[in-house]
């Protein structure tokens, strides 16, 4: 009896243990995002940051602002583009297509910034997987949501259903397919042919619901991409005043940017080169799903330049700004923007619906362009998907995955995410046994990587760093 009880003792300090050196607090999806927490993204910030502009643009004031001017007029000539078109702009593959794409389609990803995968999963199989959530849900009512009175956005991450979904070799497959778009030095300690499980919520939204309105923004840091000198070595050729030689796709410097600086319920700190999610539902244009702006190559540059520029006296008269404010960034939260910070964007009616999907399709956008939801659900069914985005092989991903897997044994969650208890004491959850594929255990650092024939130096290299991190 002494011998269980001390068990008991060392098994729970264990537990409390590892639910307090998860460092990030308590919340929900709003923690991410000044808009759903209350906060003012008007709010000016700290004087060093004016100090900080300076610094970026003090060499190339004068390109700055003439690539301004281009810019504005790009991103009219675009818009307007994307408003008379009678179709959709946004590019779909079938899964059994993606190795034989035409350049023209691959080009068209490349410049939207979006891809819609059709048929990754069987119909009935993804249905079957958003029953099984719905069932796991239904054992465990003390699962934390947004909005707490009608849930949206559960705060799920270990369910089968989740798992099983992230173990699929199809699943893998489409993930690897949208890291294929990137590419790096021979170099760069990165493998976009191996990719690794950043372990995300799911979604299940109601018809009528509007308070899940979360607008357009971008995920993967806020004022980071300024702050940080690797992140804003990204943007280098935007900073400099040529916007046009942006690489969107560029990962040499996304290996090592911090894309994460303070400690806040919602802040990333692993490369997701690709946001995504697994659909679970048939959704229409204005039935609760994404809204994305299919603007990657012009957009990304606009609302980087935007808080360096003032508006003076007429529309075309543009100034540099000295001062704090920076338009929708905010300390530890999501860059979020609207008419009012980004009037050049008209996001009133560049945001456009992605296509109509059905379960087992995928949607895929990139790290940097802006994305939305539908303001209210007016579908007459569910809009329900699992986020599962892409993050290739390196060094940031791997030791975050390290983390990650020791959260995934405790049942609480992952490292980027609302700490505490989580679904440590959920009936039914699931474990590391349950993931049974080679690729999804390798995915979730369960299992070695493997150094293949025709690897880069770079490849080789990561695959062994991510072993000996891995303890593999």
């Amino acid at each position: 009896m002494r011998s269980t009880i001390r068990y008991m003792t060392t098994k729970m300090t264990s537990m409390s243990s590892m639910i307090q050196s998860s460092t990030r607090p308590e919340g929900d999806i709003s923690s991410v995002f000044a808009s759903l927490s209350g906060d003012d993204m008007n709010k000016p910030l700290e004087p060093r940051f004016a100090d900080l502009k300076r610094e970026i643009i003090q060499d190339h004031t004068k390109q700055v602002k003439d690539s301004w001017y281009r810019l504005l007029d790009a991103l009219k000539r675009e818009i307007s583009i994307i408003r008379s078109s009678s179709k959709t702009v946004i590019p779909q593959v079938n899964f059994n297509d993606m190795k034989n794409l035409s350049s023209d389609v691959c080009n068209e990803i490349r410049t939207r910034g979006v891809i819609v995968v059709r048929d990754v999963l069987p119909d009935d199989y993804a249905l079957k997987l958003k029953m099984d959530v719905e069932n796991y849900i239904k054992q465990n009512p003390h699962t934390k949501a947004f909005p707490q009175d009608k849930p949206v956005v559960y705060e799920l991450y270990w369910s089968p259903a989740q798992i099983h979904a992230r173990a699929d070799s199809r699943v893998l497959e489409a993930l690897t397919f949208a890291n294929s778009f990137w590419h790096a030095s021979p170099s760069t300690e990165i493998s976009l042919k191996e990719n690794t499980m950043y372990v995300d919520r799911l979604r299940i939204r109601k018809p009528g619901d509007a308070q899940f309105a979360l607008g357009p923004h971008v995920d993967g840091g806020g004022i980071e991409r300024w702050e940080d000198p690797e992140y804003r070595s990204c943007y280098t050729p935007i900073f400099e005043g040529h916007w046009e030689k942006h690489d969107s796709f560029d990962a040499t410097h996304r290996v090592r940017a911090q894309m994460c600086l303070y400690n806040t319920a919602g802040g990333c700190s692993a490369f997701r080169s690709w946001q995504g999610w697994l659909s679970l539902s048939t959704v229409s244009p204005g039935e609760g799903g994404l809204l994305v702006n299919p603007l990657l190559k012009f957009a990304t540059p606009y609302w980087l330049l935007r808080p360096f520029f003032t508006q003076r006296r007429k529309d075309d008269d543009w100034q540099i700004d000295t001062s704090s404010i920076w338009q929708g960034a905010t300390p530890g939260r999501g860059q979020e923007m609207n008419d009012s910070l980004h009037p050049h964007l008209e996001l009133s009616t560049s945001m456009v619906s992605i296509p109509k999907v059905r379960p087992g399709d995928m949607v895929f956008w990139h790290c940097d362009t802006i994305h939305a939801v539908d303001t209210v659900h007016r579908g007459q069914s569910d809009s329900s998907v699992f986020y599962i985005p892409a993050a290739p092989l390196c060094q940031v991903n791997v030791e975050y995955l390290t983390r990650q897997r020791d959260n995934f044994q405790h049942g609480i969650p992952p490292p980027d995410f609302p700490g505490g208890q989580g679904e440590s004491r959920h009936v039914g959850r699931a474990n590391p046994e349950n993931v049974k594929t080679v690729e999804g255990r390798r995915a979730m650092g369960l299992q070695s990587f493997e150094i293949k024939p025709n690897m880069t130096s770079g490849e080789k290299e990561i695959v062994l760093k991510a072993n000996n991190i891995l303890n593999l």
